[in-house]
């Protein structure tokens, strides 16, 4: 079941919730969820049974790959219903939750009105965009694109509910004092029309720099941030109709490639449950954990195997700290080193496969998926090195009395143990380059798998936390999903609006060539990092970067390495980046207490990108000639 907690989400703070519109909103959430877990359901089958009828039986299903865009995009609109209403649409609440006490009842307001804002928007433009793709019907299955295209305009509707629901449990000083400034904006903006058309190109900085930094500097959800700034572009500088977005959101968000997110979000949440993870630990401790610095190096090799499992960052976090953080306190070590590792370990293993990040931005720039697995992996050992000397070096007197060195007897029963675990990232490889499942259809073959262990190999398999690991599924990948689509709508207006080729040109100008190019893009990716979440990142500036790129004759897989890996250390660079905030939330530490600490790790983290953006052959060496 979804959270009751969540009822205490975006926009109702200073004050109590109405009983009749909690009850109606539970309600709603808990119908939503319960499609939405069907969804999740139906898209694993459907790819299943994909994989199983054209490698296994040699006869391909020709209507699959359409039934799974149906179910996806309105898994996507669901879920993205419910991270509205859980609150898991992503944000940056750095500066929000460091205002008076007296103005965050504000910033929260803020924080669902803005979502209310563009829906009432876009939600007749989006019914407009059914309209026509009523007109359009499916190859395969001969059904109206209007039953698929449809989950836009619900999505949009059912978002638009919550929102003002949550704004009508608002104070009405806070939302008299939201709707007032944002009310201001517009007719400043709608006024100065001949002014902002009168700037050329420069007007980009007033929309996506100004009017989007600043709502996401203060806690504006970035999705929705996205898709205000784009609107008001639209409206104000040009006659673009606004049913244009719509369609661009869909498309953003209905490549197949992107079902692996909800597949890979699925199969973290079975690895943390069934226990693989552990005993993948339990393993690594039983060969190193009695040595200096030991428990260290196996987080390290945690952390590079479980990311090559469960595609996630904080999945990956989430299974390995509550592991190894009480040992380690026992040992002596500082929390703020712990969470300090912790924290650079998720930046190290960004490019680690099967990387959600990997996945989307192979989306959209059209690079291999199965390129940019083979070629994530030794980037990510190459910076284990780094940080596994450093931490060694900074162990200082760590407290090993009693800790023996494991028998060989453990050493070979924890390996049996674990081995289940450890085939499971050798066989996602393995299936992906060797052509039995796509990218997107290899999680349904690790989902499979992992279930079979749970209930065969470990024996523990809880059946009642299914139901809830679908909806939690549905409901980040929602979020996930609907960023990338925000993101893609953006894009697009900044391409219509000439900035790419500008872009291009003042990139291809940049002093030392391919040198200085990689260098600037180290610099604007660690900066995007640290003020983006990496998939809106890369979503939205990749389709831009990488053809110059090639330009540059830059391989892509390099490229990508190479901006993954500064994006990642920007994610987890305090004081903005929060992946650093998510290693202490999951760590259970005081940012502050690692605040000073994790800067060597970061240092190190750099030095490392630095060698593989010079040596291509990190990357590219292992890809098929």
């Amino acid at each position: 079941m979804i959270p009751a907690e969540a009822a205490a989400g975006i926009g109702r703070a200073g004050t109590a919730p109405r009983p009749v519109l909690l009850l109606f909103e539970r309600w709603l959430a808990r119908i939503v969820g319960a499609v939405a877990a069907l969804a999740v359901l139906a898209e694993i089958a459907i790819l299943l049974v994909g994989v199983i009828w054209r490698f296994g039986l040699n006869h391909p299903l020709v209507w699959s790959d359409e039934l799974a865009s149906i179910v996806f995009l309105w898994l996507a609109m669901l879920g993205s219903v419910l991270a509205l209403w859980n609150g898991e649409h992503m944000r940056l609440t750095t500066i929000a939750v460091r205002l008076p006490s007296a103005w965050r009842p504000w910033a929260e307001t803020l924080a669902t009105a803005t979502p209310l804002l563009l829906l009432a928007l876009l939600i007749h433009p989006a019914l407009d965009y059914m309209d026509d793709q009523s007109f359009i019907e499916t190859p395969a299955l001969g059904w109206s694109d209007a039953l698929r295209a449809g989950a836009v305009p619900a999505g949009f509707l059912l978002m638009l509910i919550i929102s003002v629901l949550r704004l009508l449990q608002c104070r009405l000083r806070d939302v008299a004092g939201v709707v007032v400034p944002l009310g201001l904006i517009a007719a400043a903006l709608w006024f100065g029309k001949p002014a902002l058309a009168g700037f050329g190109n420069w007007n980009l900085l007033v929309f996506f720099v100004l009017l989007l930094g600043s709502g996401v500097l203060i806690g504006v959800p970035i999705a929705f941030a996205f898709g205000l700034a784009t609107v008001a572009y639209l409206l104000t500088t040009t006659s673009t109709p606004l049913q244009v977005l719509p369609g661009r959101m869909d498309e953003g968000m209905s490549s197949l490639i992107l079902l692996a997110v909800p597949l890979f979000v699925m199969l973290g949440a079975l690895i943390e449950m069934t226990e693989m993870a552990k005993a993948m630990v339990a393993f690594l401790a039983s060969l190193v954990g009695h040595v200096r610095g030991g428990l260290q190096y196996v987080l390290l090799g945690a952390m590079l195997l479980v990311s090559g499992i469960s595609g996630s960052k904080t999945a990956d976090m989430a299974a390995v700290a509550p592991v190894l953080f009480p040992e380690m306190k026992k040992r002596g070590l500082e929390e703020g080193e712990m969470v300090s590792l912790l924290a650079s370990a998720g930046a190290m293993a960004e490019t680690i496969p099967p990387s959600l990040v990997l996945i989307a931005i192979g989306s959209v720039t059209g690079v291999s998926i199965a390129a940019l697995f083979t070629g994530g992996l030794l980037p990510g050992v190459v910076l284990a090195i780094g940080l596994a000397i450093l931490a060694r070096q900074r162990t200082g007197a760590e407290d090993l009395r009693g800790v023996k060195r494991a028998p060989v007897r453990t050493m070979l029963r924890t390996f049996l143990v674990a081995f289940p675990a450890l085939v499971l990232p050798a066989l996602i490889r393995f299936a992906v380059i060797n052509g039995i499942a796509t990218a997107t259809e290899v999680s349904t073959i690790g989902i499979a798998y992992t279930v079979l262990a749970g209930l065969l190999i470990y024996r523990r398999f809880d059946w009642a936390r299914v139901y809830p690991m679908l909806v939690g599924t549905a409901s980040l990948s929602g979020a996930i999903l609907f960023i990338i689509g925000a993101a893609n709508c953006m894009a697009w207006a900044l391409t219509q609006s000439g900035f790419s080729h500008g872009l291009a040109a003042a990139m291809a100008g940049v002093p030392g060539g391919a040198w200085g190019f990689l260098a600037v893009s180290i610099v604007a990716f660690i900066v995007l990092g640290s003020v983006l979440e990496g998939i809106p990142a890369m979503v939205l500036f990749g389709p831009l970067l990488f053809p110059i790129a090639r330009q540059f004759g830059v391989h892509e897989v390099h490229y990508a390495m190479v901006v993954i890996l500064a994006m990642g250390i920007g994610l987890f660079a305090p004081p903005f980046g929060l992946g650093y905030y998510a290693a202490c939330t999951i760590g259970r530490v005081n940012p502050d207490a690692a605040l000073l600490r994790i800067w060597p790790y970061l240092g190190v983290l750099l030095l490392g990108l630095l060698l593989i953006a010079a040596v291509p052959w990190i990357s590219i060496g292992f890809l098929p000639k």
